[in-house]
């Protein structure tokens, strides 16, 4: 809130004055949001509420899996109560995901690195790999310096009635490059 003050009174002296004897200054706390987990009396300043169980927790605590949220141990289960909030779509869908992560998967990456590499050993296919690098780099330089000597000449207007004519003005015109 502004303090008025007068032109002969120095500023200090009025809002002390004012802080002394009229100020209603709010003295709210500020950190309001503890923690509830069991023993923590952690709070923070700005609330940290758990979207399963909408409880406050601290940074620490935040996750559900750090306080032992009770809704993640209700949806993990997957109770029959539970299931009828559930389609039949989304239910065979759920059925599917566990059957696929019940069967046992190869491993991907194995089989294409040894496609790709076939017998060379790592270093040796570190070492192809760096010089296709380098050699494809080495290609891309020598394209655009081809490129830029083509795009040094100036562009040549054609049609129209002649070359001194303003580009703008005439619609038959094009510039060959």
């Amino acid at each position: 809130e502004p303090v008025p003050t007068p032109r002969d009174v120095s500023p200090d002296v009025t809002v002390g004055a004012h802080i002394d004897q009229f100020c209603r200054s709010e003295k709210k706390k500020i950190y309001t949001n503890r923690c509830t987990f069991r023993n923590c009396k952690k709070k923070e300043l700005i609330p940290v509420s758990c979207t399963v169980c909408r409880a406050n927790f601290c940074l620490k605590h935040r996750h559900t899996t750090d306080h032992e949220c009770p809704g993640t141990a209700a949806t993990s289960k997957r109770t029959p109560a539970i299931a009828p909030i559930f389609s039949q779509t989304a239910q065979a869908a759920l059925q599917r995901q566990q059957r696929q992560a019940s069967v046992p998967v190869r491993s991907v990456a194995g089989t294409t690195v040894a496609a790709i590499q076939g017998t060379m050993s790592e270093d040796e296919a570190l070492a192809r790999a760096l010089a296709l690098s380098m050699q494809e780099e080495e290609e891309a330089s020598a394209r655009a310096s081809r490129g830029n000597g083509n795009a040094s000449r100036s562009s040549i207007p054609v049609g129209g009635s002649g070359a001194s004519s303003n580009a703008a003005g005439s619609k038959d015109k094009c510039n060959l490059s």
